[in-house]
């Protein structure tokens, strides 16, 4: 608002968007915002209009009466627009749009440039995207406009590279923590039974989150998320699938229908989901690896952005590994930064969470139990696999001679039998099953004995296992390898359950019902436009019976549109005394999550600016 140009980092569900949508309200003019997703845009314009904020979208979807109006109100200034949402695509690719946009500078009714989701700018970004390294236009072309670049996640290289692009050098940064302390981490091991994995996914849903509550389940191919969705409808899960092949008003309508509540569980490539505005989102489900930390960070923190307990599961297993690295290995630090999320699965014994605070270079901070390894721990038996090791690189260099390659799949099946043939005459060697097998390799790989490489065919990209730079310590036997093989997981008692009142909780269940209805009958909002969880949850608690303590605990403008039903409602229940449904199975649910209420610390914000204040 002091016309500086500025760098926001912050964690996901913290208040990014406010950042840009205050300011805006505030300041005359119109503020461009330019997003990457269309689904993102659809649900900011909705939630603002919601509060009554003028706000409107200019992309591919958008009515021809709407583009007449945007675009007048950009040329003349007439009507009332405050905010403008844009994809890049626009300022790439549009001369009309541009020279509108000029004319609305010209005039001086352009007050601000925000660009989310920033991280897309930089090819050292987890998630880079060609139209936004033409943003830096916007800063050339009005170079007197503030402008606001926002992201959940930016290593500082990505930081560096991106106020470079965006032509910000003088930018004032503000740095919050990454850490979610209401998010649950937790790595399974996954089946390799496609049947089974679904089996658990949907046992999980089912007995954790009984009354519809919303989840992501995130898959690795198209066509993948296709077959999760089938499979967990059969199952009696209330899924369907969003990939970017789908005909765009289908993948709409999936949208629409799981943010209004009417779907519980959406199965998405990572296409779907960045920067969602959707708040309540209980669990996030990773069906298969991320391709980094960055990328799962953003994708496991689509949960909670509510601030109320969420769970962020992954199931791992070492095969995933190879399909994964033949995507990202013509990436820059593609392979790098795959393998630093392997490292994090396959690890048993230290913080989930701490990961992520090295990862992104902050100090450690307490996990208070809300991951695996520290709310439980498992039991690990270590072997000493240095020999096993061994003959992974004779065998290895062997078929090397030979001019012969292999996959990890092929490795492990030689790898069986060639262990058969020397364990016989030596008894002192462990003997290890196939999953056991496959993770050494992987471990292998870490530790840089073994590498992948990668070929090309007609129809894929084969990724296979070769000798690394260290092969010849381990085939000497100077590399000790040890392989941590997980034997069950040890409950630890300080665990307790996030279990409600069910009185509080059958008032939150008739709260719900109101939103979704008030939701239909008001232009068709997203249910939590109207109320959020937590204010569900504040409602719940206080029970208001007048619009005076309505609004003190939801604000003015709910408390005018939506007052009267609310107080309406809890009088009635209040005078009924009891839930009228079953919340039987309440206590139930929340005895199957191992969730506790994490303590709230108020993190504190780094501030830097690189010029001198005056």
């Amino acid at each position: 608002m002091r016309g500086r140009d500025v760098l926001v980092i912050m964690a996901a569900g913290s208040g990014k968007s406010l950042c840009y949508q205050l300011p805006a309200v505030l300041c005359n003019g119109v503020a461009l915002v330019v997003s990457p997703l269309l689904s993102l845009i659809q649900d900011q314009v909705m939630g603002l209009t919601a509060l009554g904020i003028p706000a409107y979208m200019l992309t591919s979807t958008t009515s021809k009466e709407d583009e007449k109006f945007i675009y007048k109100a950009l040329d003349k200034g007439e009507g009332e627009m405050k905010i403008l949402y844009v994809t890049p695509e626009k300022i790439s690719k549009s001369k009309r749009f541009m020279s509108k946009l000029e004319k609305c500078h010209n005039g001086g009714r352009l007050s601000l440039v925000a660009i989310d989701e920033a991280h897309c700018c930089s090819q050292w970004g987890h998630d880079f995207r060609p139209d936004y390294k033409n943003l830096g236009i916007l800063k050339v072309q009005f170079p007197n406009v503030p402008m606001i670049a926002l992201t959940a996640t930016a290593t500082y290289k990505v930081q560096t590279d991106l106020m470079e692009m965006l032509h910000i050098p003088k930018c004032v940064k503000f740095v919050s923590t990454v850490n979610r302390p209401n998010l649950f981490y937790k790595v399974l091991e996954k089946s390799s039974v496609a049947k089974v994995v679904i089996d658990e996914i949907a046992d999980f849903i089912r007995g954790s989150y009984p009354n519809n509550e919303s989840g992501i389940v995130y898959c690795f191919s198209r066509k993948e998320c296709e077959q999760v969705a089938k499979e967990l409808r059969e199952r009696g899960i209330s899924a369907d699938y969003y990939h970017a092949d789908m005909d765009v008003t289908a993948r709409e309508k999936v949208h629409l229908c799981w943010s209004k509540n009417k779907l519980q569980v959406i199965v998405g490539t990572v296409a779907f989901g960045m920067g969602i505005n959707k708040p309540d989102v209980r669990f996030v489900i990773h069906h298969s690896l991320s391709k980094s930390m960055e990328t799962y960070y953003q994708e496991s923190g689509r949960a909670g952005r509510d601030g109320l307990p969420s769970e962020c599961l992954l199931y791992f297993r070492p095969g995933d590994v190879p399909r994964q690295s033949s995507m990202v290995f013509y990436e820059n630090s593609g392979l790098q930064n795959l393998y630093d999320i392997v490292r994090y699965c396959q690890s048993k014994r230290n913080c989930h969470r701490g990961a992520f605070f090295q990862h992104f270079g902050e100090p450690l901070q307490d996990c208070n139990g809300m991951c695996d390894n520290c709310a439980y721990g498992h039991e690990i038996k270590e072997v000493d696999a240095t020999y096993h090791a061994k003959v992974v690189v004779s065998l290895l260099r062997d078929m090397q001679d030979n001019e012969q390659r292999a996959t990890m799949l092929q490795l492990v099946d030689r790898l069986k039998v060639k262990m058969k043939e020397v364990g016989g005459s030596n008894n002192s060697v462990s003997d290890l099953k196939k999953d056991e097998l496959e993770q050494l390799i992987i471990q292998l790989i870490l530790d840089r004995v073994l590498k992948e490489e990668f070929q090309h065919t007609a129809y894929a990209t084969n990724a296979y296992v070769a000798l690394g730079p260290l092969w010849k310590l381990a085939l000497q036997g100077k590399k000790p390898v040890v392989l941590e093989i997980c034997m069950g997981q040890r409950r630890n008692s300080s665990i307790h359950k996030d279990a409600r009142n069910s009185q509080t909780f059958g008032l939150e269940m008739k709260l719900d019902e109101l939103r979704k209805e008030l939701s239909s009958t008001h232009g068709g909002i997203f249910p939590h436009a109207v109320l959020s969880t937590q204010q569900i949850s504040i409602l719940s608690t206080h029970k208001p019976t007048s619009i005076t303590q309505v609004e003190k605990l939801i604000g003015k403008v709910k408390a005018e549109k939506y007052g009267n039903r609310i107080v309406d409602l809890i009088q009635q229940y209040v005078e009924s005394g009891q839930p009228n449904g079953d919340t039987s199975g309440v206590a139930e649910a929340s005895e199957n999550r191992a969730n506790k209420r994490p303590r709230k610390n108020r993190s504190l914000i780094l501030i830097e600016s690189s010029e001198d204040e005056e």
